[in-house]
């Protein structure tokens, strides 16, 4: 039972980074042209002709690991073909299926890097139903912003490809960050806690999970996103330092009540 603990995440940053409206607002204006990775090419390749048969919806699940989210989705929505894609062979390698063979629905595991996988998807006009990101690593220092997806130079093309988006961590200043990211392109998001008695679909959930980690959930519609006005920009930054600050102050409350 140890061996499933995780520690909660540990951060030297208290709430979102007033960075991310800027960031996004400059990917948004100038393309990620970072060369495609030949793996990456030929993976989407392969998913691309698997997609142009299939005469139903899509649903994308990135940083899908294993690929038990994968199929949880596939029997969830078993009208639809589910695409995992995850960077990791050693990860994918580990996948063995969670249901009956007659109850697995349509999925396939792809191994590619997401900078390029939702580039070449975007390019391809693929118009995914759901679009799913579980778990990604949090890179929880405030240096690393720009390893996070939302401060990332791809995030614009996973934007566009639209859908219905759901994020889940158990760190809320992802979500928090995310949030501030899709409003600078015009989408509203409802961020909320999952229950406690969630029935996980990743090895990191039921991990979290039994930790007694709070997991938090962020959805949203991304339809006809558009960069907002320069003025609206400086407010969400605003908004960002404003909450960063009440967070320090709630925990300088706390620690002086200890």
């Amino acid at each position: 039972m140890s061996e499933q603990l995780s520690r909660a995440i540990s951060s030297n940053q208290e709430g979102p980074h007033s960075d991310v409206p800027g960031l996004v607002a400059r990917y948004w204006q100038n393309p990620f042209r970072k060369p495609i990775a030949e793996h990456s090419a030929a993976a989407f390749a392969e998913a691309a002709s698997i997609v142009d048969t299939f005469h139903g919806p899509i649903i994308l699940d990135a940083c899908c690991g294993v690929g038990e989210s994968t199929a949880t989705l596939a029997r969830r929505y078993p009208e639809a073909l589910v695409i995992g894609v995850d960077k990791s062979a050693h990860r994918l390698g580990k996948h063995t299926a969670h249901s009956s063979s007659a109850d697995v629905g349509r999925y396939v595991l792809v191994r590619a890097d997401l900078n390029d996988f939702w580039r070449l998807a975007a390019d391809a006009q693929w118009q995914p139903t759901h679009q799913f990101l579980m778990y990604p690593n949090p890179w929880p220092k405030k240096k690393h912003l720009g390893r996070r997806w939302h401060g990332s130079p791809v995030f614009p093309s996973m934007v566009k490809l639209g859908g219905n988006f759901e994020l889940r961590s158990n760190w809320s200043v992802y979500l928090q960050e995310m949030s501030l990211a899709l409003a600078a392109l015009s989408v509203d998001s409802a961020m909320e806690q999952l229950p406690d008695d969630l029935a996980p679909i990743t090895p990191f959930e039921r991990k979290y999970q039994a930790s007694g980690q709070a997991l938090w959930r962020l959805q949203a519609h991304l339809e006809h996103p558009q960069l907002v006005e320069p003025s609206q920009l400086d407010e969400l930054r605003k908004l960002a330092e404003a909450t960063a600050d009440m967070l320090k102050s709630s925990a300088r409350k706390n620690e002086a009540r200890r």
